[in-house]
């Protein structure tokens, strides 16, 4: 099936999440070597909202961004080896996780509550299973270690920033013209 081409509208709002998705970066609690943030509340709006293509694209521009040197990953970091290191699974995951929750929703004609629930906990759990994947190789450490610094404290925020995400989606959406 043959995409069309995305609206500048669309580009506009992939363009205005990847910048949310920069701030978000900046609202962070400070835990080594993966801090928690809201990145991913924008990300899940970005895939509900703008669709699969569209919120990937947004994900994409957000890492674009980065990796030439402007400081929008978390703490303030930027460049390539961002993406090399410890955390940059989980950036690659915001792409792949904004795709799945895009897709997800698009798969109901009107997403209600629990269905933008379940689409952005799959989407999440793309981003978790890239970020740990890569934490646990950059870091050289085993699974049960990986998921006990890079998940386990992110599970009540992110349950959290799932559920504000999923309400905002369900507030805006009629909003959001493509």
């Amino acid at each position: 099936m043959k995409q069309n081409p995305p609206s500048l509208r669309g580009l506009a709002y992939a363009s205005m999440f990847g910048a949310l998705t920069a701030a978000g970066a900046f609202m962070m609690i400070p835990l080594p070597p993966v801090p928690i943030t809201m990145q991913t509340f924008f990300v899940s709006l970005a895939g509900a909202l703008l669709g699969g293509y569209l919120g990937a694209m947004s994900q994409a521009v957000y890492i674009l961004l980065g990796v030439i040197g402007l400081p929008v990953f978390a703490g303030g970091k930027a460049g390539f080896g961002v993406l090399l290191g410890p955390t940059g699974g989980y950036l690659v995951g915001f792409v792949v996780g904004a795709y799945v929750i895009g897709r997800l929703t698009a798969a109901r004609e009107r997403p209600g509550f629990w269905w933008l629930i379940a689409a952005m906990t799959v989407g999440h759990v793309f981003i978790y299973a890239l970020g740990i994947g890569q934490l646990a190789v950059v870091a050289k450490l085993n699974l049960t270690k990986a998921l006990a610094i890079g998940l386990l404290p992110t599970i009540p925020g992110g349950m959290l920033k799932i559920v504000m995400a999923a309400l905002v989606c369900l507030k805006v959406r009629e909003h959001v013209k493509l």
